[in-house]
């Protein structure tokens, strides 16, 4: 954020046979007039406490506060005003904590972690994910939380700072942020409408009775001696969620989407006014909100491990979750799979991070704190494995099937279906499908919260003087683009869109952010200055293992992933459509529209400076100083 600041400074003297010329302090510094000057202990926090030796008597002067020494010297605390607002800050540090680990730990720890991990030799796949958090989740994690709260600024304006010529990285930013609300709060609206459904004593995708259900429809179970399950079959849970929830019955594909469903689309702006009153005044308000969408998740996942683990046939799940199959680790999937969920599942690169850094005190311990979230962030994927698939291995004892064939479905489908079903068939299945509904949506409230918080902050910072008054109707502005944003994932053939913008919109395009964002830090802001602001944040220098992450081996981290992505497109289907090659075009278009901003500010940049292309160009990459923004107030011992 750009400081005008005014200097409100008057010189008190005293005649010169009562006082000497020239006073030093030992805790002051010698100023080119022959005075000495000290600064606060703690940048940007509230004035610091003069006195001499000789006693002193507060005189208010102005926009100043004099000490007036009883002996004779007189102190003159300088204040120094801003014309801005004082920036928002949390109101406790737990408010902080809550909602970057509600940000981290979102619908992706409870179904794609489980997921992958079996998928890649269980246990074993353990090892690469450790690995791969450690060197490269964790140390951007910690940098991005180290930038915010140094600078202050949310994604857009920050880069000022760092490296004027990446400010287009603010913007793909944001863009990506919206492309994710899309999408995201879609799967929130479908949990909504599980949720008020569940509000009976028998569930509706328990049975094969209903308007929406099919001569296929089989309620298949090994004491059902009378039902035999073929090929064909489908289960009351499947019809349910495809033909009564996501009615893709209805849609060719994504070339003929059909109309809204007026259900989601009311869901959805159920959603959607939860997510404006939380965050329309700010961390004020949302700091408060994540008390409850952050520990309410950890509450029913504890209850759902609890009822899981006492289930028959739990123990075959757990098993088959955690089984090594070190074969596996020598397959370069494995490791790109533990990559991308270790970077996806922490999320550095959204904006996030920076934004929620950028409220905190500036010398809050940020290093303790991205140990502390990243760390609670892996233990409560590791956590939801058991919680799937012990209630998995109940469903496979239930069917006489293998625990592979029931778990055959990853992402939504496996809550929507194959949880849903098994809930449906335990004792009070009431009372636990509305609790795992519950958290599906509290789950994905604190990390909506998170999302837009990024992009209001990086707005507000860029252009205070029109937005700062007028963040309420922003918000309000903000809220309604993603709602008709996501109108094109309300229709018959909605869940397509969602598998498109999963899969295209935002992982390519953010981890090419993010590189960038690494390189601009390391290599042309330089680690050793990056470093050197930790350490007047946080009283400690980076240790060696941090700074060689940060300079190498984030970077190949992330081309790791890059790389792989584009060597290895993974083939999109959803059900039983296969997406044709257009929609491939189309996704990359999609994805290439966000991270445009990029080399399109560059040209913007280099075009408007002025001088010589060098001189440009230096210029481009040279930071602003911010340090004069640090300090609140000058305590001056005047003569």
């Amino acid at each position: 954020m750009e400081t005008k600041d005014m200097m409100m400074t008057s010189m008190l003297t005293m005649d010169k046979e009562r006082g000497p010329k020239n006073l030093t302090s030992g805790s002051g510094q010698q100023v080119s007039n022959g005075l000495t000057t000290s600064t606060p202990q703690s940048p940007r926090e509230g004035p610091a406490s003069a006195s001499s030796s000789g006693g002193t008597a507060s005189v208010p002067v102005g926009g100043t506060r004099s000490s007036v020494p009883l002996g004779g010297l007189r102190t003159l605390v300088v204040q120094q005003t801003s014309l801005e607002r004082p920036r928002e800050t949390w109101s406790k540090k737990m408010d902080f904590l809550l909602s970057v680990i509600g940000y981290a730990v979102d619908l992706g720890n409870v179904w794609r972690f489980p997921y992958i991990c079996y998928q890649n030799g269980g246990g074993a796949f353990l090892l690469p994910y450790l690995l791969m958090a450690v060197f490269g989740g964790v140390p951007l994690f910690y940098m991005e939380l180290a930038l915010g709260q140094f600078h202050r600024s949310g994604c857009i304006s920050i880069w000022k700072y760092i490296c004027p010529i990446f400010k287009g990285i603010g913007f793909a930013i944001c863009i990506i942020a919206l492309y994710i609300a899309f999408y995201y709060n879609t799967i929130m609206a479908w949990a909504l409408y599980y949720l008020l459904s569940s509000f009976r004593s028998t569930l509706p995708w328990t049975t094969c009775t209903n308007s929406w259900n099919t001569p296929n429809c089989n309620r298949y179970m090994s004491s059902d001696s009378n039902v035999s399950w073929s090929n064909s079959s489908t289960s009351p849970a499947e019809e349910f969620y495809t033909r009564q929830v996501l009615q893709v019955h209805l849609s060719p594909g994504l070339h003929q989407l059909g109309s809204v469903s007026w259900q989601l689309a009311l869901c959805l702006l159920f959603i959607f006014t939860i997510v404006y009153f939380s965050i329309w005044k700010g961390v004020k308000t949302s700091g408060k909100v994540v008390w409850v969408t952050a520990t309410f998740p950890y509450l029913v996942l504890l209850v759902l491990l609890i009822r899981g683990a006492t289930l028959p046939g739990a123990w075959r799940g757990v098993v088959f979750y955690l089984k090594p199959d070190w074969e596996k680790l020598l397959s370069t999937t494995v490791w790109i799979d533990a990559a991308a969920q270790i970077f996806f599942s922490l999320g550095p690169g959204f904006g996030v991070l920076l934004a929620f850094a950028s409220y905190n005190p500036f010398h809050n311990n940020c290093y303790k704190d991205a140990l502390v979230t990243s760390s609670v962030n892996c233990l409560t994927s590791f956590l939801s494995g058991f919680v799937i698939f012990t209630v998995l291995g109940y469903m496979a004892e239930m069917r006489n099937q293998d625990v592979d064939a029931v778990a055959r479905d990853a992402g939504p489908s496996l809550l929507f279906i194959i949880y849903a079903e098994a809930i449906a068939n335990m004792p009070a299945a009431t009372f636990f499908a509305i609790i795992f509904f519950l958290m599906i949506i509290m789950l994905g409230l604190d990390s909506t919260f998170a999302g837009l918080e990024g992009v209001i902050t990086a707005m507000l910072d860029e252009f205070p003087h029109i937005l700062v008054k007028r963040r309420e109707w922003f918000v309000f502005g903000l809220v309604c683009v993603c709602y008709l944003g996501a109108l094109s994932t309300l229709t018959y053939g909605g869940a397509f869109v969602v598998k498109l913008f999963e899969e295209y919109a935002t992982g390519p395009a953010v981890i090419t952010v993010v590189l960038l964002e690494v390189i601009a830090v390391s290599w042309f802001y330089g680690t050793n200055r990056f470093c050197n602001d930790v350490q007047v944040m946080l009283g400690f220098y980076p240790g060696c293992f941090w700074r060689i992450c940060w300079v190498a081996i984030c970077p190949c981290f992330l081309l790791f992933i890059i790389i792989s992505f584009l060597a290895f497109t993974p083939e999109v289907r959803l059900f039983d459509y296969h997406y044709p090659p257009w929609t491939t075009v189309l996704g990359y278009c999609i994805g290439v529209s966000s991270f445009i901003c990029v080399p399109a500010y560059m040209v913007y940049h280099l075009l408007n400076a002025k001088g010589t292309f060098k001189q440009r160009l230096l210029k481009s990459i040279t930071p602003e100083p911010s340090s004069d923004s640090h300090r609140d107030f000058i305590v001056t011992n005047a003569v």
